[in-house]
């Protein structure tokens, strides 16, 4: 092959892989608005979808059709983790924060099992004795850290890190364990947020609750995870 051809096929190569990820670029943006329906509404989707494109993108030079059989099973997955991984930049979580969604998430737990409705952001504000901007940007954390696959959950909000790194397999064994503890209730929601991908409004007009019951028991469970996991390798 001549330096001609070859510099041919470089560029026909080149636009073949930018062709095919331009005819997935659909699928990215339905993962962005989809990812977005979980989300608070500061994070703007147009950002969502261009962290995703971006990905898409270097995927598409990476791809090798011989090795995968579909493009998108290849590229799914990681165009996700990219849209999380931008999640996990914005460091809404600052140690803080950590502080105050814990307070935050027990005074909720407290009022709404005295009340059955979520407290507002003002008697958050005042019964804890915080700014309302700082309540409010601490529910935004929390929201987004909800949404991170649920390993990246149980250390976020953990103030110790769990000693020694925690296998997978042990993972999965504890979680199973744990699922089979909580009430139908609790692994309705867990089944209906991690399995079934539905949204928060979505598991609400399924099991006929609120939102923001839906979110303290998905909270809780996660805090049973975290308390097992420390208890095992405390």
């Amino acid at each position: 092959m001549s330096p001609k051809e070859g510099q041919g096929y470089s560029q026909h190569l080149k636009y073949s892989q930018d062709e095919l990820a331009v005819s997935y670029l659909p699928a990215v943006k339905a993962m962005a608005y989809r990812l977005k329906e979980r989300l608070p509404t500061s994070i703007d989707t147009a950002d969502l979808v261009s962290i995703g494109a971006e990905e898409l993108i270097k995927l598409s030079r990476r791809y090798n059709e011989a090795l995968n059989d579909s493009f998108w099973g290849f590229a799914k997955t990681r165009v996700q983790g990219a849209m999380l991984d931008y999640l996990r930049s914005l460091d809404v979580v600052s140690r803080g924060n950590r502080k105050l969604i814990k307070q935050i998430d027990l005074e909720i737990s407290r009022y709404m099992n005295e009340h059955s409705n979520e407290p507002s952001d003002e008697y958050l504000a005042e019964v804890l004795g915080e700014d309302i901007k700082k309540i409010r940007e601490a529910k935004i954390a929390s929201d987004i850290y909800v949404l991170m696959p649920i390993e990246d959950q149980l250390s976020t909000l953990h103030e110790e890190a769990t000693e020694g790194r925690i296998e997978q397999e042990e993972l999965v064994e504890i979680i199973s364990e744990i699922l089979e503890s909580l009430s139908e209730r609790e692994q309705l929601i867990i089944q209906l947020y991690y399995f079934e991908e539905l949204n928060l409004k979505e598991i609400s007009e399924v099991l006929e609750i609120t939102e923001s019951r839906i979110s303290q028991i998905h909270k809780e469970v996660i805090k049973k995870i975290r308390e097992r996991l420390g208890g095992a390798h405390g």
